[in-house]
Formats: structure tokens, C-alpha cells, sequence
């Protein structure tokens, strides 16, 4: 089933079985009023409360906080209170608390960061962000639908029956408006590929 216009779809789950890029869902925020900044989880947040009847209208553009002063970082310090950031210096403390170099910040964890900060939480402390990284606690999660598009490509270069397109990407590309545009899982399979490319 193709993927009909926005203002056809009933309720939430309906709209869940669609694809939608980022800036598609910029614009139907925009169109209804609603707020239409932020990723592509918080405005699929913002989306599903407009069809639950609630309106998260656009809000006051934040101030910049103030430089934290926080010299000595702990796991009772609060993220906001650090002025909690991706750079080395919180890299080498998550290192050293878990024993793992180079450390890398996961996605659930830059999710979690991002949110912490955007609801001013400030009970939410570093000790607070380890247990995310190691899946202890759960605050955001993130939307790994935006993965969908990467990982059908990768997956449609690695079937061997692809080899015959000339240029995979593009085949890759309007396999993927197929799905994209339709109700079928977001997943490549080689019964795809037989379907609709290969008689092409």
C-alpha cells in the first residue's frame, strides 16, 4: 500500500507503518503549528501527542546557560551543573569509570544528554549517564528508525544477486522509495530485490 498524504492518516499507529524523513516531519509540524525543531524522535514525540489530542506548540528559544564551574567531575555530579558535553574531558572520566579507551559516547547516551539538557533536568547526574551506557536505566532512547535507510543499503550491496545493477546505490535508492513509500517493513530482502528490480 502506498504511503498516503498526512492528512489522510487516522490515528498514530497508522503513520508509524511509513517511512518519513526528517524534514518531512519539519513540515507537517510546521503545517499544524506544532513545535518542528529537534531530532527525528522528539518530532515523532511531538506528532504522536497531536494525534492523542495534545499540541506541543513552539517554544521560547532557550538562553544560553551560564560556563560551568565544576572543577572536579563525580558520579554525583549533575549533567547540567558540569555544563556536560562530548569533549575529551568527560571522555576521560566515562573511561576511567569504565576501564574502556578510547571510550565512546553511545547513541542512547547522546539521546539521554540531549533530552537531559532540553528538559532542564537537574537531578540527572554523570553516575546517572553510566547506567544508560551500561543499560541499567532508561531516560530517552534513540530513534534508531533513522538507521533503517543505512543499514537497507548495506544490505542490499552485500546480497551477491544486487551485483548485476550497474549502479547499486541508485538501484539501492529506488528499491528503498518502494518500501518507503508503502506499509512493507523498512528491511531489504532478496524477495524485494526479485519483485520489483529485477525485471527493470
Amino acid at each position: 500500500m502506498e504511503r498516503p498524504a498526512f492528512e489522510k492518516i487516522k490515528d498514530y499507529d497508522e503513520f508509524l507503518k511509513y517511512y518519513w524523513y526528517r524534514e518531512e516531519l519539519i513540515k507537517i509540524c510546521r503545517s499544524l503549528g506544532l513545535r518542528s525543531t529537534g531530532s527525528k524522535i522528539e518530532l515523532n514525540e511531538v506528532i504522536k501527542a497531536y494525534f492523542s489530542g495534545e499540541k506541543i506548540l513552539p517554544g521560547k528559544k532557550k538562553t544560553k546557560s551560564k560556563k560551568a564551574t565544576v572543577k572536579e567531575l563525580t558520579l554525583e555530579t549533575g549533567l547540567i551543573e558540569c555544563g556536560f558535553t562530548f569533549g575529551n574531558r568527560f571522555r576521560d572520566f566515562f573511561s576511567r569509570q569504565t576501564g574502556v579507551a578510547p571510550f565512546k559516547f553511545n547513541v542512547d547516551m547522546v539521546a539521554t544528554a540531549k533530552a537531559v539538557k532540553e528538559n532542564g533536568d537537574e537531578s540527572f547526574t554523570l553516575g546517572d549517564l553510566l547506567d544508560i551506557y551500561y543499560g541499567k536505566k532508561t531516560y530517552v532512547t534513540y530513534d534508531r528508525s533513522a538507521l533503517q535507510w543505512n543499514k537497507f543499503v548495506k544490505d542490499f550491496c552485500e546480497d551477491d544477486a544486487t551485483k548485476t545493477c550497474k549502479d547499486r546505490l541508485k538501484a539501492a535508492a529506488a528499491l528503498w522509495k518502494i518500501v518507503r513509500e508503502s506499509d512493507m517493513k523498512k528491511e531489504y530482502s532478496q524477495e524485494l530485490f526479485e519483485k520489483y528490480m529485477k525485471k527493470n
